[in-house]
Parts: C-alpha cells; sequence; structure tokens
C-alpha cells in the first residue's frame, strides 16, 4: 500500500482545463508557492506539520488549527467562496480541498491565472496519507510529505490497534448528530468524515446504510437505537443538547438513557489530516475507558 497513491484532478487549472476526477496524474510541484492561500482546515494543518508555513498569505475560515493561522488573512468559508476573495489575497498558488465550493467560484477560478491543485478528500487512514502525499507534492517537498505520512500511518495503526481486540457484541454504536433543529434530528451516514472516524475509532455507525446526513424519523432514531450519541462542542448550530433530550425517541435510546452525550472539536474530530491519530485514540479513549488504553 503506497502513500502516494495518486487520486487528484483539476491540474493545470491556469490554462483553463481540467483532468477528468479519475485521473491518476502525478502532481507537479507550483513554480511559485511565495503566496500559498489553502481551502480546507486540514491542508492548513498538512502545511504547518510539513513546516512549510512561511509561504502561506491566507486560508478559509475552516482553518483554524494551529492558533497561529489566525494571523493569516480569511478568504470566507469553503463552501461559500468568492472569486473577489481568494484572488484578493494576490495569491501565486491555490490548495483546495475536494468539496469546497460553490461550483461557480471554482470555475472562475480554474479559468483564472492562479495554478490550482485540487486535493481529495477522503475519510479513511489511506485517505490522510494521500492528503499528504498531495500537499507534499505540490509544494515540491516529498521527502519531508515521506516522512510525515510514515510517522502518521504508524500512529494511526496503533490508535486503532486500541480497539481492534473488542469483540463485536461489546461495540459501541454511535449517533453523530450535526444538528437538531426544531426537535429534527439530522445525523450522519455513509460517507461522511463522522462515519469514517467512527469506524476507526473502534464504533458502529447504526446509519452506515444510508448516505451522506439525513433527517431522521423517529421510526429510524428507534432502529438506530445509538448507545452514545457524538457531537461537536463547536458546530455552527450552536450546543443543541438541550434539544436531543426533549426528542422523544432518542430520550429512549440507550444513549440518552444513560447520558452518553460526547462533544469533540470538530475540526480535531473530523479533519482527517495530522491530528486524526489522536482524534481516533481520543474517542476510542471516551467510547471504551480503559479497554481502549495502550497498556
Amino acid at each position: 500500500m503506497t502513500i502516494f497513491r495518486r487520486s487528484l484532478a483539476a491540474l493545470l487549472l491556469a490554462t483553463g482545463l481540467t483532468l477528468p476526477a479519475v485521473a491518476q496524474e502525478p502532481i507537479q510541484p507550483f513554480a511559485d508557492a511565495s503566496r500559498l492561500v489553502v481551502i480546507g482546515g486540514s491542508l492548513l494543518e498538512t502545511v504547518y506539520a510539513l513546516g512549510e508555513e512561511g509561504k502561506l498569505v491566507a486560508r478559509d475560515s475552516t482553518g483554524i488549527y494551529p492558533p497561529e493561522a489566525a494571523a493569516l488573512a480569511d478568504v470566507g468559508y469553503m463552501r461559500a467562496l468568492s472569486p473577489e476573495g481568494v484572488l484578493g489575497a494576490n495569491p501565486t498558488a491555490l490548495l483546495v480541498v475536494e468539496g469546497a465550493g460553490p461550483p461557480e467560484t471554482l470555475d472562475v477560478l480554474a479559468k483564472g491565472s492562479v495554478p490550482t491543485v485540487m486535493v481529495p478528500d477522503a475519510y479513511s487512514h489511506q485517505g490522510v496519507l494521500d492528503k499528504v502525499a498531495a500537499v507534499g507534492a505540490a509544494l515540491g517537498v516529498p521527502d519531508k510529505a515521506a516522512a510525515l505520512a510514515a510517522t502518521l500511518d504508524a500512529e494511526m495503526a496503533a490508535a486503532e490497534a486500541l480497539t481492534a481486540s473488542i469483540p463485536d457484541a461489546e461495540r459501541q454504536r454511535v449517533l453523530f448528530v450535526i444538528s437538531a433543529q426544531d426537535g429534527k434530528i439530522r445525523a450522519a451516514g455513509d460517507g461522511t468524515a463522522a462515519n469514517g472516524i467512527i469506524t476507526l475509532s473502534g464504533g458502529i455507525n447504526p446509519l452506515a446504510g444510508m448516505a451522506g446526513y439525513q433527517t431522521l424519523t423517529d421510526e429510524a432514531i428507534l432502529t438506530a437505537n445509538p448507545d452514545v450519541v457524538l457531537m461537536m462542542s463547536n458546530s455552527g448550530a450552536g450546543d443543541f443538547s438541550d434539544q436531543l433530550k426533549a426528542n422523544a425517541a432518542l430520550a429512549a435510546t440507550p444513549a440518552l438513557v444513560n447520558g452518553r452525550i460526547l462533544k469533540m472539536d470538530g475540526a480535531f474530530l473530523l479533519g482527517f489530516g495530522p491530528r486524526t491519530p489522536a482524534a481516533i485514540r481520543a474517542l476510542a479513549e471516551d467510547l471504551y475507558g480503559d479497554a481502549a488504553k495502550a497498556p
């Protein structure tokens, strides 16, 4: 399993051309990354972890770690970007995480004069390694990327091993709730960062058969029957713990009966970047206590 598996698209954007999403082309380093704008918090963390933060001039609003990144210009929220906001930082290079947008803005940037690399955001062990390899290749520091990826590979393997011996019958059913507006519970299924981190931490996502984020009926909540409800401590939706407790269906599940509502920092938990090994370990320990702690 190579850490340099390529699955990147949208190269050569300075010419207005894009490669197919399935392209497996090697990434060429930016000719000039002296004024780098990074869209995506996990990419920003990776740039810092590689020691290349001196190139940065701006980031989007999801780039909140490490704390010193706050000194960089903020070009807006990654899913609501404007061309003016991004280009206003006068970048010589753009690193953009998959899922940023809107598409209209990306189209304008793709037709502009700033070289851009779009980095896939796969919510898996290998996805983290690929992301590091992609950033390192774009910044012309593949050796640094290889060293960081090797370290993260070992750290994630060790964190995942903490729950390897937990019997299937004792694995916790973890419902990740992203919002609870007007009594409507919206939770994570397949293809989400929440599903990825729950799985890596030894939990079971009871909505794994559903795609993306779904608003749940009372029947779906009761069928999910979670042992634990997981939510972000810094969600844009605020702290909706009281709404969770007020939901009659959720209140009947083991999670609420036993008061097991876990809150974790969203960027840390769902970033799938350099802090992912620590996030796996932290969630595993929250789910399983001493059974998930290294001897």
